[in-house]
């Protein structure tokens, strides 16, 4: 066992001194390092929470922007959705009527479809799980809820469209049933024109020809005359035409004990534009003064050939492949005569009958049906005069003159006029002729009477 020296005690006790003394040096050499240490960490920790707190403010305002931005996104595709349904339902709606199985069966479906992508974007929601980009989600549902917009508009058009289709069938329908009104109007109004069958003149023969067949068909004559007269006086009070006014520029002075004898003013009108140069054989205005002759035996040929020709024949029909014949000028000329430009423009809106009738042309309508027909009888009726081989003339009573059983009738026998009637016209209760509605006829020696309207007596003081 080693002893030790004092000298090496002392050293070792030396030693030992300087390592607790380069301990105490380093541990206190440490200490001042970490109170500089810990005085630095607490100036950076100062620092970094000020930071902290400045980046925790920027976080949460993104955060937020960004939620609203999904929440948007959201309510976008919401509404995409919705317009969508909206589309499909429209396009159900439309596949219904007309029925078709096919499309209401895609319709159906697309409008399931959208209701399960809402009730999942419903899912998600509720459970925090939308993982949607906000940009590209609002691009996505613009272009959605174009989509279903256009798709209800078309699907919108459509419908208009079979609508006017199905208003345009409507009128096509409606158009159909004026034709057909139209066609039956027309085969009426020839029914009345005709005033009868002619067919009772298909075996005349000119040998056998008289003044009985004449009167006869001088009957249905006037009886085609008054039917087109009706037809005119509807169209003008139609056209809500003064027919009080018509009556007083036709006749002045007639006084009338019947508002419906009016129809004889008109009716009176009509047969003296149409019976106007009767007496010529060419049917043209002449000297009614200067009495016709009679006809050669083969001149009454020849007229009675142009009354077989015409008796059942559609008027209309031959004006139209013989526009240049006699009895088509003389419709054209009779028709120029006694419907006036004015009167015309005023029943029809226009001149294009009148254009059309003055070019050679035939109208399509009931009135130039009807007075073509009318027209054809007055011509017959002139052929079959003519046919005879007897003088043939025309007379027209004037007016104020007494009435004569023998020249006239009356065409109204409610028109008389009682005793109190006249009693202030001084006229002793005689009847006067007011004016005449349909002239007579002279063929030879036999008379067919005119028919007159009578009026009473008046006599001034001056005349007596």
């Amino acid at each position: 066992m080693d002893t030790l020296t004092p000298k090496s005690a002392l050293n070792s006790k030396n030693k030992l001194a300087r390592t607790f003394q380069k301990v105490i040096n380093l541990r206190t050499s440490n200490n001042g390092i970490c109170m500089l240490t810990s005085q630095s960490n607490v100036k950076e920790d100062f620092f970094t929470d000020r930071n902290s707190q400045q980046f925790d403010k920027n976080d949460i305002d993104a955060r937020g922007r960004q939620q609203r931005a999904v929440l948007e996104a959201l309510v976008a595709k919401l509404f995409a959705g919705i317009t969508s349904i909206k589309a499909a339902y429209a396009e159900l709606q439309m596949a219904q009527n007309p029925y078709n199985c096919e499309a209401i069966q895609v319709a159906d479906q697309a409008v399931v479809d959208e209701l399960k992508a809402i009730s999942e974007l419903k899912r998600s929601f509720l459970r925090k799980e939308l993982d949607l980009s906000p940009q590209v989600t609002l691009m996505l549902a613009e272009i959605q809820e174009q989509q279903g917009l256009m798709k209800t508009y078309e699907i919108t058009i459509k419908k208009l469209e079979t609508e006017a289709d199905l208003k345009d069938s409507n009128i096509t329908s409606l158009q159909n049933q004026l034709d057909n009104s139209n066609s039956l109007n027309k085969c009426l109004y020839k029914r009345l024109n005709s005033s009868g069958s002619l067919s009772m003149f298909d075996n005349l023969r000119l040998t056998v020809l008289n003044v009985t067949h004449f009167v006869q068909f001088l009957h249905h004559t006037l009886r085609s005359i008054r039917s087109f007269v009706k037809l005119m006086i509807r169209k003008m009070d139609s056209e809500h035409w003064d027919l009080d006014a018509a009556v007083k520029f036709i006749e002045p002075d007639a006084v009338f004990t019947n508002p419906s004898h009016r129809f004889f003013a008109f009716e009176s009108f009509v047969n003296i534009s149409l019976f106007q140069g009767f007496n010529c054989p060419q049917f043209q205005p002449s000297d009614h003064s200067q009495r016709q002759p009679p006809l050669e035996t083969h001149c009454n040929r020849l007229f009675f050939d142009k009354f077989k020709k015409l008796t059942n024949v559609n008027p209309r029909h031959f004006l139209s492949h013989n526009p240049n014949s006699s009895f088509a000028k003389f419709t054209r000329a009779k028709y120029l005569h006694l419907v006036h430009a004015k009167m015309e423009c005023s029943l029809f809106g226009n001149l294009n009958q009148r254009k059309l009738v003055n070019s050679g042309g035939v109208p399509d309508s009931s009135f130039f049906v009807a007075f073509a027909e009318m027209a054809k009888r007055v011509w017959l009726l002139h052929c079959l005069a003519f046919s005879i081989d007897e003088e043939v003339s025309i007379f027209q009573v004037r007016k104020n003159c007494r009435y004569s059983e023998v020249y006239m009738e009356c065409v109204a026998e409610e028109a008389s006029f009682n005793s109190g009637e006249i009693a202030g016209g001084n006229g002793g209760g005689e009847l006067s002729v007011g004016f005449t509605v349909v002239p007579g006829f002279k063929i030879g020696k036999t008379v067919i009477q005119s028919q007159v309207y009578l009026s009473p007596v008046t006599t001034t003081p001056a005349s007596r």
